[in-house]
């Protein structure tokens, strides 16, 4: 498989477009009542970064990083996966050998890094704990092997499920244990305890955080931004 074949959208480009939207909505609204700000910083970062973090997860949606190849497999190729109300893409490949294991940059890679600064800057590391492995057993349950795509969750569970076990720990920390929890936990649990029933589903490329898990991952962001809004935070550490 050629590098570029690595490179595509999580999913169809309308569906693609209404995460998009969704992004341009929350900041809009926001805005209008003069929140944005506050928003971000009880989220634990400044504005810039949020908004940085959130455009950089949609644009590093495009790109993923191979790490393995499962044995010699028939695959499909240039397809759309229906599944949960969602559309999801599959790659024009050729000359396949089995399923490639990659890693999103958008869906995996920069929430893992954005979720490892937050627990270290609020110092949540029990209760994002706690948070991340309620969230794996749920969406691990609720986790789908879809032929084609590989493993997939419902488009609004992670982040329902997140935004209720994040409230139930604690408001005043709910935005950045949301965040946290919305994304390793699907990554975790959807995604990482699942690797094993890739195999043999025809999916050129697995790609963790990515089609089947990006849609979940990105929304359960724009619920942390969200819960921001609502509550205020302790006042300790420092915003990027």
């Amino acid at each position: 498989m050629h590098m570029s074949q690595f490179h595509y959208l999580p999913l169809a480009p309308a569906f693609f477009a209404i995460l998009v939207g969704l992004f341009i909505v929350l900041f809009v609204i926001l805005l209008a009542f003069r929140a944005l700000e506050q928003a971000y910083l009880n989220l634990g970062v400044s504005p810039g970064a949020a908004m940085l973090l959130l455009i950089s997860s949609l644009v590093g949606s495009y790109f993923n990083i191979p790490v393995a190849d499962l044995p010699e497999q028939q695959v499909q190729s240039n397809k759309v996966i229906d599944f949960f109300g969602m559309q999801y893409s599959i790659p024009t490949v050729e000359n396949v050998g089995g399923t490639i294991i990659a890693i999103n940059v958008g869906g995996a890679v920069i929430p893992t890094i954005m979720s490892i600064y937050l627990l270290a800057n609020r110092h949540l590391w029990l209760q994002g704990a706690v948070a991340t492995a309620i969230v794996a057993l749920v969406l691990h349950w609720l986790a789908e092997p879809v032929p084609g795509l590989g493993i997939a969750v419902p488009v609004f569970i992670p982040a329902i499920v997140t935004a209720v076990v994040a409230l139930l720990l604690s408001r005043e920390d709910a935005a950045p244990l949301a965040y946290v929890a919305g994304s390793m936990g699907t990554l975790i649990g959807a995604d990482l305890t699942n690797l094993d029933k890739v195999a043999g589903l025809g999916a050129p490329v697995a790609s963790i955080g990515g089609a089947g898990t990006f849609d979940g991952i990105f929304l359960t962001g724009i619920v942390a931004v969200l819960l921001a809004g609502l509550y205020r935070p302790r006042q300790r550490g420092l915003q990027l």
